[in-house]
């Protein structure tokens, strides 16, 4: 008798400590799961992460950031816009969110101007800006990168020589590069340099891309003292003559190879040999940790001399590695002639640095304008290169980055005409028949081994 009674005593402490040493598991699993977080995003465009591109503009951003989230009180709606801005908090935790439902507030939605259901009312250091839905992550990052900029940049571009307009709709135009340089925080000037007594000092650089006429002496004189004095420079120079222009060449330097760049790889994928892939970049800050492919057309070749001009010189962009540069016609049997042809690499595009009164000043020169053309901004990595040469020129180093990309993910589309398998697909199967399926499943498995 006492020996059952010690047993089961025994038994009772044995299963205690179980007890407790079970719950001090769970207990300990949950401190680390609300302490750590640990993830694996396994579809097929990273869903249910943020881009490297937005982590980069996160880390940079020292100071907390506040959004107010106006919407009603739809539960479901909710849990979205919980689980998007929770992408952004894991990687900055100092990135507070709040639910305002504008039927409660409606004072408080009238003073911030509050116009829709779900908008964002986004406040750091100091600044604040709304963002209305639908809202992807590109939205929400070039707003961030917007607050990021201590102030306000201007971009002015050289215009009414036929240039390739920043504001323009035409293919051949940089209209949508316009358009993402303006949602990222920079403003579009064209300044008119015949009127004017000097390029104005108060932008962040000059944008020339390809006149198609000459450009006035008096005007290429205010570019002159412009570059002289430490201005920034972007400038595309594509196929055409320079038309008046080659007095700023000379100033920097430039030394401009006649002839296309030729590129078979690009002339299999394309059908057009005057088209440049490229995947071979300088060790630059413009091109830092960039492994994306670019696309050139009518590329042509760019170097400069002028390092005995106090400049600093880092070739950019390599192009054509398996092809040349075609100085004869393009017509024909196109072959490499190693009399007259380059072979590649072709590199296409400088950056040149120096100090100009205790200022650092910037310039980059680009073999082709049509990389940026509203044509070809969105092939391959167009604009993320682009983008990472205006941050550059602007000063903004720490803004260069990838930039975010839509999800390409594919969507289950449910005929509204079809209730019963809308339940099945969205409900049915996930809250009823899988758990339920799991649980028999269970039993019938512990029935058979308790008869055994």
């Amino acid at each position: 008798m006492k020996k059952n009674l010690k047993i089961k005593l025994q038994m009772l402490m044995q299963n205690s400590m179980f007890v407790v040493l079970f719950l001090a598991f769970v207990g300990l699993l949950g401190y680390l799961g609300n302490e750590f977080h640990i993830s694996r995003d396994i579809t097929q465009s990273a869903r249910n992460t943020l881009t490297q591109g937005s982590i980069n503009v996160l880390k940079q951003m020292k100071g907390p950031v506040n959004i107010s989230i106006f919407v009603n009180a739809d539960t479901d709606r909710r849990k979205v816009i919980l689980d998007f801005v929770s992408r952004y908090q894991r990687t900055k935790p100092d990135l507070q969110f709040k639910f305002i439902n504008p039927a409660e507030s409606p004072k408080l939605a009238q003073e911030l101007g509050v116009r829709d259901d779900g908008e964002f009312v986004v406040e750091y250091d100091k600044k604040t800006e709304h963002l209305l839905p639908p809202i992807a992550e590109q939205d929400l990052t070039n707003l961030l990168v917007r607050l990021s900029r201590p102030q306000a940049r201007n971009i002015m571009f050289l215009d009414g020589h036929g240039e390739r307009s920043l504001i323009g709709k035409k293919d051949f135009d940089l209209g949508d590069f316009g358009e993402q340089l303006e949602k990222k925080g920079f403003k579009l000037s064209n300044p008119d340099l015949v009127a004017l007594p000097e390029v104005p000092k108060a932008g962040a650089m000059l944008v020339i891309a390809g006149p198609k006429i000459d450009v006035s002496l008096a005007e290429v004189n205010k570019i002159k003292q412009y570059i002289a004095q430490g201005g920034n420079v972007l400038w595309l120079i594509d196929q055409t003559p320079l038309h008046g222009l080659d007095v700023l060449a000379d100033q920097l330097g430039l030394q401009l190879t006649s002839g296309i760049v030729v590129d078979p790889a690009a002339a299999r994928t394309s059908g057009d040999y005057k088209k440049a892939f490229s995947a071979q970049y300088g060790e630059h800050p413009i091109t830092l940790r960039f492994n994306l492919i670019t696309l050139f057309p009518m590329a042509r070749q760019i170097s400069s001399n002028a390092t005995d001009m106090g400049w600093e010189i880092t070739p950019l962009i390599d192009v054509a590695s398996n092809g040349w540069l075609e100085k004869g016609k393009l017509d024909g049997k196109i072959e490499f002639d190693a009399k007259e042809d380059v072979g590649g690499p072709i590199n296409i595009a400088i950056a040149m640095e120096r100090k100009v009164e205790n200022k650092t000043q910037r310039i980059v020169v680009v073999g082709g304008g049509s990389f940026l053309a509203n044509t070809f901004l969105t092939s391959e990595g167009n604009l993320d290169l682009g983008m990472n040469m205006v941050n550059w020129l602007a000063g903004d180093d720490t803004l260069i980055t990838i930039q975010p990309r839509p999800f390409n993910d594919a969507n289950l589309n449910i005929p509204a005409n079809q209730p019963l398998i809308n339940w099945m697909v969205i409900r049915g199967i996930p809250t009823y028949i899988l758990p339920i399926g799991l649980l028999l499943t269970g039993f019938f498995i512990w029935l058979k081994r308790r008869k055994r």
